[in-house]
């Protein structure tokens, strides 16, 4: 599951900053104080990780430190630890804004065509998950053996979420399905049995910001925000109620999908106009 591959990357922060700081492996739990936290805060925030282009941002770090948390509360309730290091520290998340593209938005990047192979199978991907909700890695990991049909008699995608394990359905709209189409027969594919030809998130990312700059598009373009896009400008604005959305997400608690699913000013107009019409039907 997404979330214990989570926890193992926190250990793998804890032993790095135990080894930095105080040069050992491990650490007894009656040794864990207010100063402990602050430090490996500050441990986290000042590290350069390799496999990333920047530094962990507030919210990563505080991440780190509320998984820590949890395995402490663990150890209180298990009487392992008698004093709580956390009573005094307080986790500052900031609150971020989700991005996505606009109906216009979309439509350009829709529109574009690429004579560079690598920029038009980088932006058919993000059309792809921008008409199906999915993650990078999950786009990544799909296989002709999801495709089923489902309830209407209509093709979907039957998967799960690698991050949540949670399972999702996806009536697989007409754009997603000639995606598909396109590249059932790429040898790439065919090998590793993949509904597309694997590529690497930086590399996808990469291309992304010159498509991006390519459509005039001024949006920090990454792959996640074509999760965002399907949820906002792809169905929410166009009527479909947020429990389907949130289902078709992945989310088990509809309040995790407001905050992917921002209802913007278009739809929020759209129902206060029907609210009018029927006032003055009255």
């Amino acid at each position: 599951m997404g979330s214990l591959k989570n926890y193992f990357t926190t250990q793998k922060y804890i032993e790095m900053f135990l080894n930095e700081k105080y040069h050992i492996s491990d650490i007894y739990l009656v040794h864990l104080n207010y100063r402990f936290l602050a430090d490996f805060e500050l441990f986290l925030r000042k590290h350069s990780p390799t496999d990333h282009q920047r530094p962990m941002e507030n919210n990563t770090v505080m991440k780190h430190i509320e998984r820590l948390k949890k395995m402490i509360k663990m150890a209180i309730r298990y009487e392992w630890l008698e004093k709580d290091p956390f009573v005094a520290f307080k986790q500052k998340f900031h609150h971020v804004e989700r991005g996505y593209l606009n109906e216009e938005e979309l439509k350009v990047i829709e529109e574009k065509s690429f004579s560079i192979s690598r920029l038009q199978y980088v932006k058919d991907l993000f059309i792809f998950s921008c008409y199906t909700g999915l993650s990078y890695i999950d786009v990544m990991h799909l296989s002709p053996d999801h495709i089923q049909i489902g309830v209407d008699k209509e093709y979907w995608l039957f998967t799960s979420r690698e991050k949540t394990d949670n399972a999702v359905k996806i009536p697989i709209l007409p754009v997603a399905m000639e995606i598909i189409n396109k590249y059932k027969n790429d040898p790439k594919a065919l090998i590793q049995n993949r509904l597309f030809p694997n590529i690497s998130n930086q590399r996808l990312n990469s291309y992304l910001k010159e498509i991006a700059d390519l459509c005039g598009i001024t949006k920090n373009m990454t792959f996640h925000l074509a999760r965002h896009t399907f949820a906002t400008t792809v169905t929410l604005t166009n009527g479909v109620p947020i429990e389907s959305v949130s289902k078709m997400l992945g989310h088990t608690k509809i309040s995790t999908t407001q905050i992917y699913a921002k209802v913007i000013e278009k739809k929020v107009g759209e129902d206060m106009s029907r609210l009018k019409e029927k006032l003055r039907v009255k």
